[in-house]
């Protein structure tokens, strides 16, 4: 968390809200609501609002969305600069959620590459897929709440996080080519888990057998023969599980490729093995 701060006391705070202030800091460490506000300050709701709007229109705390802040250290030099950590922000806005897609492959250390939008999977029905707070773009994947599962808690600053676990994450992924910043990129990712560590096949045919989405197993099963990767127990399985009907490697591009029967795919990508 990016911070910058004087040694000097805080000014332009009366001493009764800088004790209200206080409590609140003492109390939340992440984003938290109006209505948590005011239990922890044992006021009113309307008054717990007038004094949320007041301080954040001064600096003194950061306002994400309607009804939501973050505290903002009190001996900070310039407030409005203050940032959050953008995980917590998506746990408090889109929970019952996890922190998948790309944004989990970099966590994991399976891709080099950065991406600067978060990718969300939460069961709630959001109105919009892509978010924007605090200059930070959400692309968020409404699920069914029974599928948030495979997931692994971390800390981020003082709360913990979901995330999805190493193989879940190659799943949703290629379910969601567009999530994984497209086929080829997914094609490294698989490479790098099943080559790696956090290679683990049985949790793989675990969640590719409780997903049931076959296509998702012509997918990896093309990736695992084509680029010569160690996982005959995925690459069986995969090869047992495949759907009647021919599927696009990726759909995230519009572009038409050739047709392959043994995996009944029309190969609309190339793959990170492939030579140019």
């Amino acid at each position: 968390m990016h911070s910058n701060y004087t040694i000097s006391q805080p000014r332009g705070i009366s001493k009764d809200h800088r004790a209200l202030l206080s409590r609140l800091h003492r109390t939340f460490q992440s984003p938290f609501s109006s209505r948590e506000a005011a239990e922890c300050l044992a006021l009113p709701s309307n008054r717990t609002n007038r004094l949320l709007a007041y301080w954040a229109a001064r600096g003194w705390l950061s306002r994400i969305r309607r009804g939501v802040y973050i505290t903002v250290p009190l001996d900070a030099i310039n407030p409005s600069k203050w940032v959050v950590d953008p995980w917590l922000i998506a746990k408090k806005l889109f929970s019952p959620c996890y922190i998948g897609g790309w944004s989990a492959a970099e966590h994991w250390g399976l891709t080099e590459q950065i991406f600067r939008d978060i990718v969300v999977f939460t069961s709630l029905d959001t109105r919009y897929r892509k978010h924007e707070v605090k200059n930070t773009k959400y692309l968020v994947v409404t699920i069914p709440s029974d599928l948030i599962s495979n997931t692994v808690q971390v800390w981020r600053e003082s709360e913990r996080v979901a995330v999805s676990n190493p193989a879940r994450t190659l799943v949703d992924i290629l379910d969601k080519p567009e999530l994984g910043g497209g086929i080829k990129h997914i094609s490294q990712i698989a490479s790098e888990l099943l080559s790696g560590d956090y290679k683990d096949e049985t949790a793989i045919i675990e969640i590719l057998r409780n997903w049931g989405n076959r296509t998702v197993c012509k997918r990896l099963g093309y990736i695992i023969e084509h680029c010569h990767l160690d996982a005959p127990d995925v690459l069986s399985f995969c090869m047992m599980n495949i759907s009647a009907g021919y599927s696009r490697l990726d759909p995230s591009i519009a572009k038409k490729g050739i047709l392959t029967r043994r995996w009944m795919l029309e190969i609309n990508s190339t793959l990170s093995s492939d030579i140019p």
